[in-house]
């Protein structure tokens, strides 16, 4: 995969994440910017989720830890474990903001 290409799949992956936590209904407050995407809990906690053109890779920092997925068969996994991207930040923002959230 290219440059252009990690850009655009990854930027798509943000949006896609920043439209279900709107959706999702959770007191959740997020704000992207500039491949970005912070979410804030009530808690005063935060899930930092960016954009690594280098790497090729989005990562995660969350309360729990640090976290990397590439792009597999068109999947994010984790480089770690093997999980997909949106079931692992389900479960990372449903134990942040103390209520189920799935992605």
């Amino acid at each position: 995969m290219n440059e252009s290409e990690f850009d655009k799949r990854a930027t798509d992956t943000l949006l896609r994440i920043e439209q279900a936590i709107e959706e999702s209904g959770a007191d959740i407050d997020f704000e992207g910017a500039g491949g970005i995407l912070t979410l804030e809990f009530g808690n005063g906690s935060k899930i930092i989720i960016n954009k690594q053109g280098a790497a090729k890779q989005i990562w995660v920092a969350a309360r729990s830890g640090g976290f990397h997925y590439g792009y597999v068969d068109g999947r994010w996994i984790n480089d770690q474990g093997g999980g997909e991207l949106m079931n692992e930040l389900s479960r990372l923002v449903s134990e942040q903001s103390g209520q189920p959230v799935i992605l």
